[in-house]
């Protein structure tokens, strides 16, 4: 290697950049994502398929973004990669993440999408998926491994490219393909007379939602658009937006209102009365209505799945899309039919191509928010039903989860691995003052889920995206869930504190 080249570790460069491998992804801070960063995690993921003989010198590479402000300029410094290593780029424009991967699972090319998802607009992140569909946790330690050689010249001493490469024209073939995908498997006008109410925010997929709700009949409400990027959590609702729907729900007429969060790959969706349905519970109903066999969820779900009664066969799995893939992977490959899987944020994925009436709904191996949002008002449709009736099907389990934001993930690995090494007498102590009971199981699959003699659960994590402490409550009401989870924010916030 010449003076004019620089050769980068992957696992070196993760280290001192602070951009690593979270649960879906690569993330870190924005500023942290310099042009020179993206370049060489571009760089190795190509690398890395090109090894494996998935991906060839002069494919095509589809590439997409969200509505972030940084999000651009990340887009653009992934596109000089591609073009640097040989392989052609398509720019796929602003769209929701499940549409890029749609296309390049179609098309069978590699495809990324420039997206922070759910978290602050001062972080970003690129998710990567090969011809076959999203990374998984082997595919991450393979990318890990790369080095990759780039002339030093391409950027400044900061990591900004001296050259700003110039994106390529938009492509809507992503767009098309993504809206197709429902309008062909749902039955034309089936949606005739619903009232949505969607609530746009920063949502990428603002545009795909309307384009596939009017497609199907749907009159479409368009409400609280903002410029400035929000950061929804569909696993953690902000009390604003809660506020909003109850606001919404006096003030107009509607069945159901429909959202994502940034990238469009996890659903928000409300009743007609203004309340937001948690996510486990979304996927139990849109499995429901795509008459799914198997299901496939993380052990943080509400474990309404298992009560419901509704499926032959269930599977818990650790926190995260790569670990539900390969679930439904391993449940398919035992002869399993019909596999489908989701998360407790309400991203739904498909293993297999479903077909209803001679209609087909392609497998979508990763997170999706449309088909959920569909489902659930079709759901309620078919049934005569209002959506917030929906819920009287199910068994009365209410799951409630909040965040602690700005705790440190190394803080929050030790408090949590010393109470679980406390074992029952430490656990009990510390949630004495919530009337638990006794201590019946611990699980430790992901994070510490405890469940108690009375049923009711708590279960801590530390977030895989963010410096977060993520705590989800489980119990017999809606009531005593979130007067649960308040109780146990407080204790935590305790931790914090004592630091």
């Amino acid at each position: 290697m010449g003076d004019k080249n620089e050769q980068l570790s992957i696992a070196d460069l993760m280290q001192r950049s602070g951009v690593g491998f979270g649960t879906s992804g690569a993330r870190g801070l924005a500023k942290a994502m310099t042009d020179r960063v993206c370049y060489a995690y571009t760089t190795a993921f190509l690398q890395y398929l090109e090894k494996a003989d998935l991906i060839h010198p002069g494919d095509e590479v589809v590439i997409g973004g969200d509505l972030r402000p940084s999000t651009p300029r990340i887009m653009a410094a992934c596109a000089r990669a591609v073009s640097d290593v040989g392989y052609l780029p398509i720019n796929g424009g602003s769209i929701p993440t499940p549409a890029v991967a749609n296309l390049g699972l179609r098309s069978g090319v590699a495809s990324l999408m420039v997206t922070g998802s759910h978290i602050p607009d001062d972080r970003n992140g690129i998710k990567f998926n090969t011809p076959q569909g999203e990374i998984l946790k082997a595919d991450e330690q393979g990318i890990r491994e790369q080095t990759v050689i780039f002339p030093k010249s391409l950027f400044d001493e900061h990591g900004a490219a001296n050259d700003q490469f110039q994106l390529p024209a938009v492509d809507s073939s992503a767009h098309r393909g993504f809206v197709s995908r429902y309008l062909d498997f749902f039955e034309p006008a089936c949606l005739q007379g619903a009232r949505v109410l969607l609530y746009q925010h920063s949502s990428v997929a603002s545009e795909v939602l309307t384009e596939v709700l009017q497609g199907l009949g749907a009159e479409v409400i368009p409400i609280g658009h903002s410029e400035a990027f929000v950061p929804v959590d569909t696993e953690a609702v902000r009390p604003e937006d809660v506020r909003l729907a109850a606001q919404w729900a006096q003030q107009e007429n509607f069945d159901i209102i429909v959202s994502t969060d940034g990238d469009g790959d996890r659903p928000l969706i409300g009743s007609e009365q203004g309340e937001w349905l948690r996510g486990d519970v979304l996927g139990v109903l849109t499995a429901h209505f795509l008459h799914a066999d198997a299901v496939i969820t993380p052990v943080s779900s509400n474990s309404v799945l298992e009560r419901s009664g509704w499926f032959e066969r269930t599977l818990r799995t650790r926190i995260g899309s790569p670990f539900v893939i390969e679930g439904m992977q391993q449940l398919a490959a035992q002869g399993a039919r019909n596999v489908v899987g989701y998360e407790a944020n309400g991203g739904f994925l498909t293993a297999m191509d479903i077909e209803r009436q001679g209609r087909l709904l392609p497998a979508l191996p990763t997170r999706d928010a449309v088909i959920v949002a569909l489902s659930v008002l079709m759901l309620a449709r078919r049934q005569g039903r209002r959506v917030s009736e929906l819920m009287a099907d199910l068994p009365p389990r209410f799951t409630a989860s909040d965040r602690l934001k700005e705790f440190p993930s190394v803080l929050s690995r030790e408090r949590i691995q010393a109470l679980a090494e406390g074992g029952s007498e430490a656990i009990e102590q510390v949630f004495a003052t919530l009337a638990l009971g006794p201590l019946a199981t611990i699980d430790q699959t992901d994070g510490l889920r405890m469940t108690f003699a009375s049923g009711e659960v708590v279960h801590l994590r530390p977030s895989g995206n963010a410096p977060e402490l993520r705590c989800y409550n489980e119990a017999d009401s809606e009531e005593r869930a979130r007067a649960l989870n308040s109780a146990c924010i407080e204790l935590l916030q305790g931790w914090r504190e004592s630091a």
